[in-house]
């Protein structure tokens, strides 16, 4: 319950998937889209396995200046740039999307 007195409205909670090879630069040129644009990062994990990069990142987007759909467009175009699958959802689909 104190989870959502202390953290933004779920609404404005998006989640940014990232995977791929790993390659320097991959955070700095997802975060660089998002600051872009006034979308705040709450929280973020990356990890690399063997040598594959794996990245989840949820981002609050109340003060964002672009659409959620250009968003996406923006990161998908990121991630044929640098051969990752990049994908942002709102926070409620996500969890509908991964519910136990």
């Amino acid at each position: 319950m104190l989870d959502k007195l202390v953290t933004p409205q779920q609404g404005n909670r998006i989640i940014i998937t990232v995977i791929g090879q790993d390659k320097v630069g991959i955070i700095a040129k997802v975060s660089t889209i998002l600051a872009d644009y006034s979308i705040n990062i709450l929280d973020i994990s990356q990890t690399i396995l063997q040598e594959f990069f794996a990245m989840v990142l949820i981002a609050d987007i109340e003060k964002s200046q672009i659409p959620f759909e250009n968003l996406k467009e923006k990161l998908n175009a990121l991630g044929l740039e640098l051969g990752l699958k990049i994908d942002a959802q709102h926070e409620d689909v996500y969890r509908y999307m991964h519910r136990i």
